[in-house]
């Protein structure tokens, strides 16, 4: 028995979004107006969460804003390499006369 072929019909409208002050969901991120200027040695380890493909950390930036990064997300001069129930690893872009390295926040003791 062959599959019943789809019926003809008229084309649906296309559909134009609407942002109404929203950010359009289909264009890139850019973490703030100039992503290679934000040190991750200014940002804040808020927490860690796990999600589907594994843990997530929850840092905050100097100007109050957060951000949701997993292993390999870029953020400012850093990239992370690495998260724990406790801290998140980045490696460190050189810069200038400073040579590439490591730098491991971990979540405030309570």
């Amino acid at each position: 028995m062959r599959p019943k072929e789809p019926e003809t019909s008229k084309a649906l409208p296309p559909i134009a979004y609407e942002p109404k002050g929203r950010r359009d969901p289909f264009t890139p991120i850019f973490l703030g107006k100039d992503n290679a200027a934000l040190s991750v040695s200014a940002v804040k380890l808020t927490g860690v969460v796990g999600g589907r493909g594994g843990l997530m950390a929850l840092v905050e930036a100097p100007d109050g804003i957060g951000y949701i990064l997993k292993p390999g997300d870029a953020l400012g001069d850093g990239r992370v390499t690495g998260i724990t129930p406790t801290s998140v690893t980045f490696a460190v872009t050189a810069r200038g006369s400073q040579s590439a390295s490591s730098l491991t926040l971990r979540l405030p003791e309570n």
